[in-house]
């Protein structure tokens, strides 16, 4: 299983329920009916880990990035860089099997994949100062 293309597809699905308002198994079912690569490659424990720990812990993964924003509020953030921002900080908080400083390199690299220059260097500063905390 593929860890990194697991966390990729966790902030697809996050990203997604908050366009559908999808419910957590709800985007877990519709993704693994739909997906057309092996199933295998995704630790699917890991999503649901991931996704469910987020939904339950949502307000205090907001309340950590309110408290990190600098001249920024988070209605502000684009819906993807605040996907992004939620699983980030959510393996800082509540998943201790993944190092920090692998946690915000990963991150960085999704945010390469899914949004621009400008959010990298955004996403590294309000998770850095999480990061510290």
């Amino acid at each position: 299983m593929n860890r990194k293309l697991s966390r990729d597809k966790t902030m697809e699905l996050l990203f997604g329920m908050t366009l559908s308002k999808d419910t957590t198994e709800e985007a877990i079912e519709g993704f693994v009916e739909n997906y057309e690569e092996d199933i295998k490659e995704i630790d699917l424990t890991y999503v649901k880990q991931a996704l469910i720990g987020i939904e339950n812990n949502k307000k205090a993964i907001d309340t950590v990035i309110s408290g990190n924003l600098h001249n920024w509020k988070i209605d502000r953030i684009s819906k993807v860089n605040l996907s992004i921002l939620r699983l980030a900080t959510y393996e800082l908080l509540y998943d201790e099997q993944v190092p920090r400083p692998v946690v915000i390199n990963e991150a960085l690299e999704i945010t390469r994949r899914y949004s621009d220059e400008k959010s990298v260097s955004f996403i590294n500063g309000v998770l850095d100062k999480i990061k510290e905390n």
